[in-house]
């Protein structure tokens, strides 16, 4: 039976790809800091379960599945840390961008009394 995720559906291509990214060692395209890319599954001390890294790689989409995006097009795909990519969610980057910077003026503009 085939995935209905087109993530899942296009297995061997998506997982070339995520090799491809790997292999150019790009920082996140989101938060821009540098990835460790050898991060990948730890196990959480409060619980004892495995859990993938917040830090660790993940390939993200520039233009959401959801909204249209290739799961599988170079010019659509970013490496990104997992916990950004959980943040920005089914958002486009740009987007994501924005709100953050948003958020982070009205912070420093509430501290000038």
């Amino acid at each position: 039976m085939a995935s209905s995720n087109p993530r899942y559906a296009n297995f061997t291509a998506r997982a070339n790809l995520r090799k491809r990214v790997k292999a150019m060692g790009l920082p996140c395209a989101i938060c821009g800091k540098p990835i460790d890319y050898d991060l990948d599954w730890y196990v959480d001390p409060r619980d004892g379960k495995r859990k993938r890294h917040p830090l660790s790689y993940e390939l993200d989409e520039i233009v959401p599945i959801s909204r249209g995006g290739s799961p599988t097009d170079i010019s659509n795909v970013q490496p990104v840390h997992r916990a950004c990519n959980q943040m920005k969610g089914d958002g486009t980057t740009k987007r994501y961008k924005r709100f953050m910077q948003s958020r982070h003026a009205k912070r420093e503009h509430s501290r000038e009394w």
